[in-house]
């Protein structure tokens, strides 16, 4: 038996076997110490005589009954002070009167009368160093035992090469405490990794009801993402918090750390892989060349500057209206371009309203772009309908003025990012989105009618795409920080379904639709199945280890409130107006085809929609998108801000 097992079996013996064992232990202490009072008194070691055992009955006999009459054996010696060592003093000396009676004063034959005093001395040290040695021992064990089961227990679902690095970082951990591992290979279960057993996941609620475990590691970094999200299906039925550690690329270059682990990425519900990119599709437009992303310090334009940056453009030209996003935008790159020496990027931060036509000149005239990315624009749903003049001149009038200044600069590419919303839109940033479209598309026929060789023209082209985790709006950082703060998750309601993607694969599809654009395209992104946003709510709370609250379990711990939809939402999103799409040469990009005005009909209610904006005519820039935008219903009454509050003192 090791020093670890000696210890465990100690600690949790019954409490009148631990009495017995520390009245054994006294009373191989009273022979220990007779045996040296005879070898002190005589100067010499000495065998046991008949004289040896007389001495010992006698300590045994007077020093034991007085050690339970005086309660040392009540005391739980890892917790001993200086009370209990007083409680040891009074009880020896009280030994010693008799002791040194019996055996110094009255005497016995054989033992010589010095022992009777040097005996009881000798006890004392040895009784006290045996309580300090027993609190020191077992006393700080014993509170390290406490103290690691009160840390959260962890299982680590994956016993391969991460499981394993993940286990040894994990060893000396202040934090938590690995209690084993969770493999699928039913030829481990049972057996022993580094001190750490192999269980069955598929009895993971057993398992993790016995070892009282609060938390699963996720060390499987090459699983697919369709077996990510069957494993957390199955560990989700345990009610535990999931963490995660990052992908195979990421952990290439060392070991796994403890600070590796991240909260749970909610792509991985998704129960999909992305398609890995076509290296020529992604530089064609890029690497060598000037590019231009508008709206750069946005969730979708700042991911495009990541990803243009690894291309290696010659210039990338930062255009935003936000002066932190932009100076947060430009300083991480930098920051990016020097940890990757081989990257040489010219950064031009440049602050710019796109709607102003003299300074995007400017801009265009100076720096002579190739490729432009347009990403600038007003997003969130209920803001715009809030707040539709601006919504509607940031995203149509400002894509068209940067647009037609890229065609007087002699742009080459031009790259719209539009979005699911506008596809028979309910709202005015899905109708302003899909009449920026319009424009585009526009002027890419105006382009295709005009005498001159291709090489001259823009190519103008529109990616269409549905939510993206973690951009500016989505649901996902809001649900995590409400269920952070203990709830309740807001819902504004339960049939409300949308698709989703992970910004960096949105912005790698966006590069490579823009490579293959001849001239008006409409490409629309694989998305996938649509997610029921209930549903993503509810895994999102049973994955952070909490239990849901309704009517089914009304102790739950985080609540989910139906708020109504919001002016403008839908229910249900789209991104195909037609039934008709056209694949592409990349799997998850779909070519649409949609209709649109001709220029000289669109440029005549444009500029009629221009009027009714400056004015904030709001009933009538409604009446004009729903006349320029087939399909658009506008839902609910005018809920512009300063129309509502003119309303009420007209």
């Amino acid at each position: 038996m090791n020093t670890g097992s000696l210890t465990d079996f100690l600690l949790f013996l019954p409490r009148p076997v631990k009495r017995a064992v520390a009245l054994g232990a006294d009373a191989l202490m009273c022979a220990i110490t007779v045996w040296m009072a005879f070898n002190l008194r005589l100067e010499s070691w000495t065998a046991w005589s008949h004289a040896h055992f007389t001495a010992f009955a006698g300590a045994a006999a007077f020093a034991l009954p007085l050690f339970i009459i005086f309660g040392l054996y009540r005391a739980i010696f890892r917790y001993a002070g200086l009370p209990a060592l007083m409680t040891v003093l009074r009880a020896v000396a009280f030994y010693a009167l008799i002791y040194c009676f019996a055996f110094t004063f009255v005497g016995v034959p054989g033992v010589p009368r010095s022992v009777g005093i040097l005996q009881p001395l000798l006890l004392l040290l040895g009784v006290t160093l045996s309580r300090a040695f027993v609190r020191y021992w077992l006393g700080g064990i014993y509170q390290g035992i406490l103290g690691r089961s009160s840390l959260p227990q962890v299982l680590i679902y994956g016993a391969g090469s991460a499981g394993r690095q993940l286990a040894a970082a994990l060893k000396t951990s202040p934090e938590l405490v690995v209690v084993g591992f969770l493999d699928d290979d039913d030829r481990l279960h049972g057996q022993v990794l580094n001190g750490l057993k192999i269980y069955d996941p598929a009895k993971i609620v057993a398992w993790v009801t016995k070892l009282h475990v609060t938390q699963v590691f996720l060390a499987m970094p090459s699983a697919s993402r369709a077996r990510r999200n069957e494993i957390l299906e199955l560990v989700r039925a345990a009610h535990v918090q999931v963490r995660t550690l990052p992908g195979v690329l990421e952990l290439a270059q060392g070991k796994v750390q403890v600070s590796d682990l991240k909260e749970l990425d909610i792509e991985d519900l998704l129960g999909r892989d992305p398609v890995p990119p076509n290296p020529l599709m992604l530089s064609m437009n890029i690497t060598g060349k000037v590019v231009m992303v508008t709206g750069a310090g946005g969730s979708i334009g700042s991911e495009l500057c990541r990803q243009i940056v690894k291309l290696g453009p010659s210039t990338l030209l930062l255009v935003e209206l936000t002066e932190f996003a932009l100076y947060a935008i430009e300083h991480e790159l930098q920051s990016r371009i020097l940890e990757e020496s081989a990257v040489d990027v010219k950064l031009v931060p440049l602050l710019a309203n796109v709607r102003d036509a003299s300074r995007m000149a400017e801009i265009f005239r100076t720096w002579k772009p190739h490729t432009v990315y347009h990403a600038a624009a007003y997003k969130h749903v209920p803001l715009v309908e809030h707040n539709p003049a601006e919504g509607v001149k940031n995203n149509v009038l400002g894509t068209l003025t940067t647009a037609m200044q890229a065609v007087a600069h002699g742009v080459s590419d031009f790259v719209l990012i539009s979005t699911d919303k506008a596809v028979r839109p309910t709202n005015v940033m899905g109708a302003s989105k899909r009449l920026a479209e319009m424009a585009l598309q526009a002027q890419a026929a105006v382009m295709e009618g005009q005498r001159q060789e291709p090489v001259g023209k823009t190519r103008f082209s529109m990616v269409r795409f549905g939510n993206v985790l973690g951009s500016s709006g989505s649901v996902v950082p809001l649900f995590r920080k409400q269920i952070k703060e203990g709830g309740p998750i807001t819902l504004t309601d339960e049939r409300i379904t949308r698709y989703f993607m992970t910004i960096p694969e949105a912005a790698q599809l966006v590069i490579q639709a823009g490579a293959m654009a001849s001239g008006g395209d409409v490409f629309v992104l694989d998305m996938g199945e649509p997610v029921r946003i209930a549903d993503l709510a509810r895994r999102m709370v049973e994955l952070s280890g909490l239990g849901l609250k309704d009517a089914n379990n009304p102790t739950g711990d985080i609540e989910i409130q139906v708020t109504g939809l919001r002016p403008g939402e839908k229910l249900y999103e789209e991104l195909l107006i037609g039934d008709n799409p056209l694949p592409t040469s990349h799997p998850r990009i779909m070519k649409a085809h949609e209709d649109f005005l001709v220029w000289d009909e669109l440029q005549a209610k444009l500029s009629d929609l221009g009027l009714a904006l400056d004015a904030n005519n709001v009933p009538l820039i409604r009446t004009l998108l729903k006349d320029l935008v087939p399909g658009y219903q506008p839902d609910g009454e005018v809920v512009d801000w300063v129309w509502m509050e003119n309303a009420k003192t007209a």
